[in-house]
C-alpha cells in the first residue's frame, strides 16, 4: 500500500514540474519565438519544421504539434533504453509543454520587449533555464534531446551532457540554411548560441542552489546548550568533537552542524542568543546525502562488487546523516 507521504511527495513533484514547464513555455512563446531565434532541443526542431513548412505551404506546422509528435516517436524508439519512470514523467512533461506552447504562442505575435532582440534572448534564456532547472530538481523531463542522450549513453561512452550539447549545437547551426535576409543569416544563429550558453547556466544554478547546504564549526563554552537548542529549535543534528586549544592547553568541545542554506540564519540566531562570543566558521557544501537531506543514488555494479559498494554507501550515508550527529 502506498503511504500518504509518498503520494504527497509524488504530487508535489508533478506540481513543480508543471510550474517549471509553464515558465519554460512562457519564456519561449513570449520572448524567443517572436524573434524567430532558433534554439536547441525539440523546441528548436519544431521551429525549423515551422519555417520550412511555411516556406513550402505558406502555412507553418505549429511548433507544439511538432514537439509532441517527435517526442512520441523518440519515446517509442527508446522505450527499452530508458526506465519506466523516465517514460511516464517524460510523457507527462511533453504533454504539458506542448499544450502550453500551443496555447501561449498565438497570444504573443510580438515579443514583450519591442525592438530589443538581445534583451528578449537574455530574458527568455534565463527563464527557460530556470524552468528546466525546477523541473529537473523534481525528477521531471521535457523530453526531446534528453531521450536521444539517454539512448546514446547506453550504447557508448559519450556522456548525456556532451550528447545534448552536440545535438543543440547542430540544431542551432542548421538554422543558417533557412531562407532569410542577409542580416539575419548571421544574427539568428548567434542569438541561438547565446541561448545555449544561458539555459544550462541558469538550470545548473537552480539545481545547485536547491542542493546547497552549510556546515558550521562552533567553539563555545556553552556547547551543551547550543547543541540542545539546535536539536530542538532548528531540528538539526550536532556532532560533538573533543579538541585542545594549543594556546591555553585546555580541552575544548567543537560542534559540527550541517543544515540547508536557508536554515543558516536560524542556527546563527541560536548561537548568538546563547553565546555571543562563540567562535564560528561557516562553509558552503554541495551534495549532502542521508536522512534529512538528499537521497544517495548509485548505480550498483556486478554481484562481485556488491559488498564493496554497500560499504561505500553506508559510509557516506552515516557521515552525512544529521540524526547520527
Amino acid at each position: 500500500m502506498i503511504s500518504k507521504d509518498k503520494v504527497w511527495i509524488s504530487a508535489k513533484d508533478y506540481i513543480f514540474i508543471t510550474f517549471g514547464l509553464c515558465l519554460y513555455a512562457f519564456a519561449f512563446s513570449a520572448f524567443i519565438a517572436p524573434e524567430n531565434v532558433v534554439i536547441g532541443g525539440m523546441a528548436g526542431i519544431g521551429q525549423l519544421i515551422y519555417f520550412i513548412t511555411e516556406k513550402i505551404f505558406d502555412h507553418g506546422l505549429p511548433i507544439a504539434i511538432s514537439i509532441y509528435a517527435l517526442n512520441v516517436v523518440l519515446l517509442i524508439i527508446a522505450y527499452k533504453a530508458v526506465s519506466r519512470t523516465f517514460v511516464v514523467r517524460t510523457i507527462f512533461g511533453v504533454s504539458v509543454l506542448a499544450l502550453l506552447i500551443g496555447v501561449l504562442q498565438p497570444l504573443f505575435k510580438e515579443p514583450i520587449v519591442q525592438q530589443e532582440t538581445f534583451m528578449n534572448v537574455i530574458i527568455g534564456g534565463m527563464l527557460c533555464g530556470l524552468g528546466i532547472g525546477i523541473a529537473f530538481v523534481h525528477n521531471g523531463s521535457s523530453g526531446g534531446v534528453d531521450i536521444i542522450a539517454a539512448m546514446v549513453s547506453k550504447h557508448s561512452n559519450i556522456s548525456i551532457g556532451r550528447t545534448m550539447q552536440i545535438c543543440d549545437f547542430c540544431i542551432v547551426t542548421s538554422s543558417i540554411l533557412l531562407p532569410r535576409t542577409d542580416g539575419e543569416v548571421i544574427a539568428s544563429p548567434v542569438y541561438g548560441y547565446i541561448v545555449l550558453l544561458i539555459v544550462p547556466f541558469m538550470a545548473d544554478m537552480m539545481i545547485n542552489s536547491n542542493r546547497q547546504a552549510v556546515q558550521f564549526t562552533i567553539f563555545s563554552r556553552y556547547w551543551q546548550e547550543i547543541a540542545t537548542a539546535v536539536n530542538n529549535e532548528a531540528h538539526r543534528g550536532c556532532t560533538v568533537l573533543s579538541g585542545m586549544g594549543w594556546y591555553s592547553k585546555h580541552e575544548v568541545k567543537v560542534l559540527i552542524v550541517i543544515c540547508r542554506k536557508y536554515e543558516a540564519m536560524t542556527v546563527f540566531r541560536i548561537i548568538r542568543a546563547i553565546d555571543k562570543d562563540a567562535f564560528i566558521t561557516q562553509a558552503n557544501v554541495n551534495g549532502v546525502y542521508g536522512q534529512g537531506f538528499d537521497e544517495l543514488k548509485l548505480k550498483m555494479k556486478s554481484p562481485g562488487h556488491h559488498e564493496h559498494n554497500d560499504t561505500a554507501v553506508q559510509t557516506v550515508s552515516e557521515t552525512a546523516r544529521p540524526d547520527n550527529q
